[in-house]
């Protein structure tokens, strides 16, 4: 029932797109939500195995659908793509009618009935959405999106001495203005050797054989020890500087254009800045913390934080370096966090907060 789920939501979205398409190339314009959701009715008659779905499921697809042409209009985050059963990540939406049993442990769906569940956490509030996703590695999951009623928290104030410049690097993962240093980790590096011999046992199996599934499972395994690892590790560095801090400085990177590189770029994938920057922002939110972005052209390392001395020959080789004004000694890192926090404070150099 849960993949039937996932096919028949899949199935409407990629039908969705496909009208949308068509309607504006004849057209000129393309056709609403509700639109698409008049015609429903008419493809349930066609297709029978629909009516065993959950129905607001279906239109739940063609509300995700709404909202990818909504981003790409606003955002330009990229046009919509057609949905693959080969995808091994798949989900449906249940807006309501769900019922949520913390006693027993069981969760009722419509159309589906009562799932054993193993629930994470009790929660007050409002239910909306719950979600059914499958994982790569064959793992059911289910989140439900709750309104507990609560408002935010007034943003607290801060100042130079409450504020703690990060900048992020490959080598250390996090390097603090107070002269902290937070090792990376590097889970993919580690676990390298053992997914080479797997992806190679991979490649080796038949197409369509069990022997391929399963070893196709071992692969989809490692990688999700890896996420999960990686996942874990900057949730808890991004709470505990969220709750050591009033307000984190960052620089803005260029992520896509670092990947470029490819000596750098699977250095740069397995440390996640992307996320890590995505995990402070939410938390600073969630606690009244501030977040302060400088430009990503900020001369961030080149600049001596003592006396402001600009260093045009510094290079990436060079982690350590004395100002030629001042006489004092720079940790090539530890100078640009510092920097990074003084340089929050101008406003010239503030691009978001």
């Amino acid at each position: 029932m849960f993949f039937q789920h996932f096919g028949t939501c899949r199935f409407i979205y990629n039908w969705g797109l496909e009208n949308k398409i068509r309607t504006y190339e004849t057209d000129g314009k393309s056709i609403s939500r509700f639109a698409l959701q008049k015609m429903l009715p008419d493809l349930k008659s066609e297709h029978d195995w629909m009516k065993d779905v959950n129905s607001q499921s279906i239109q739940s697809a063609l509300l995700n659908l709404e909202n990818a042409f909504t981003r790409f209009f606003r955002e330009k985050k990229g046009f919509p793509k057609f949905k693959s059963r080969k995808n091994p990540v798949q989900s449906f939406s249940v807006p309501q009618h769900y019922i949520v049993n913390f006693d027993t442990h069981k969760i009722k769906l419509p159309k589906i009935g009562w799932v054993k569940t193993k629930l994470h956490r009790k929660y007050e509030g409002a239910e909306k959405t719950a979600t059914v996703s499958v994982t790569s590695t064959g793992k059911f999951f289910i989140s439900i999106l709750v309104d507990d009623g609560q408002e935010q928290p007034p943003v607290q104030h801060f100042d130079a001495d409450t504020t703690v410049g990060v900048d992020v690097g490959i080598k250390d993962f996090a390097i603090l203005s107070n002269g902290e240093k937070i090792d990376n980790p590097r889970y993919l590096k580690q676990s390298l050797l053992r997914m080479k011999v797997l992806q190679k046992r991979l490649s080796r199996k038949q197409k369509g054989s069990n022997n391929r599934n399963k070893a196709k499972n071992a692969v989809a395994k490692i990688h999700e020890k890896i996420h999960n690892q990686r996942s874990d590790f900057q949730h808890k560095l991004s709470f505990r500087l969220v709750c050591e801090n009033q307000a984190i400085a960052l620089e803005t990177l260029n992520v896509k254009g670092m990947l470029k590189n490819h000596k750098l770029s699977q250095h740069i994938a397995d440390a996640s800045w992307s996320s890590f920057v995505t995990q402070l922002e939410y938390k600073a939110q969630k606690h009244g913390k501030t977040i302060l972005h400088i430009g990503q052209f900020e001369p961030s390392t080149k600049i001596c934080s003592e006396c402001g001395y600009y260093n045009r020959d510094l290079t990436l080789s060079d982690r350590d370096w004395i100002c030629p004004d001042c006489g004092v000694h720079h940790d090539r890192d530890i100078n640009a966090a510092i920097n990074i926090r003084k340089f929050a404070f101008d406003k010239q150099n503030l691009i978001g907060i």
